[in-house]
């Protein structure tokens, strides 16, 4: 694993044997056949059983982290909406797919990284404003050589988690965007401004929302989605 501290740039290597178990390293430790003072050699894991995208995406889902997918020429693929929240969060203004980009390209802008393909990133944010820490973990190998960059926000979370609201209610990732922004106070308008979105889109999304969440107001609805925060 090496660590881009984003104080002083120094990076550090360091062994992390249960990633090098997990993600397909040969063990540290011996093993002993049943009866036998004989040593059975290590079996490395073949590359077909590595874990797939999916599974470590689906992973860093469950654990409330935002992900995101880049090719080996670092083109964003895919990624969750709790990644365009915490981009949105720091001033960034994150939406369609070409501003995913700049919105990453600027928070790692004072932090010097390397993410090769194959790998597994981790990106610690802080606090607002501040320059993150990226972790990059080397053992990781995904199919097709992308990068998965995992956003790992520190800041206290006031609103619902998005992965919880897809799963409660089957909402798109536009629909749960808007359902955040809304939980945090923000107008519909402001939100169809900031997001340069129409304000039929705002309206359509909304409804829908209405619909799914069984609300009929914005009141009902905000008052849903903050009984909802306390959920993991």
């Amino acid at each position: 694993m090496n660590l881009v501290d984003g104080q002083n740039d120094t990076r550090y290597s360091a062994q992390h044997s249960m990633l090098e178990a997990g993600f397909g390293g040969r063990p540290k430790t011996s093993v002993y056949a049943r009866g036998s003072d004989r040593k059975v050699r290590p079996v490395p894991v073949s590359r077909c059983e590595r874990p797939g995208l999916d599974s470590i995406t689906g992973m860093l889902e469950r654990i409330g982290c935002g992900w995101l997918v880049l090719s080996e020429s670092k083109r964003v693929l895919k990624w969750n909406a709790a990644a365009e929240i915490i981009l949105d969060s720091y001033g960034n203004s994150p939406g369609p797919h070409s501003d995913l980009a700049a919105a990453l390209r600027s928070l790692i802008a004072s932090v010097p990284a390397h993410f090769t393909p194959g790998t597994l990133s981790w990106i610690v944010i802080r606090s607002a404003g501040d320059r993150p820490v990226i972790l990059n973990e080397e053992g990781i190998v995904t199919p097709d050589r992308s990068i998965i960059l995992a956003l790992l926000d520190r800041q206290p979370r006031s609103g619902p988690n998005p992965q919880t609201l897809q799963k409660m209610f089957g909402l798109t990732g536009a629909e749960t965007h808007l359902a955040l922004r809304l939980a945090k106070g923000d107008a519909p308008l402001e939100i169809a401004e900031h997001c340069q979105l129409s304000r039929t889109t705002i309206r359509t999304q909304l409804a829908s929302l209405f619909a799914k969440t069984d609300t009929k107001r914005q009141a009902e609805l905000v008052a849903l989605l903050g009984r909802i925060s306390v959920l993991p």
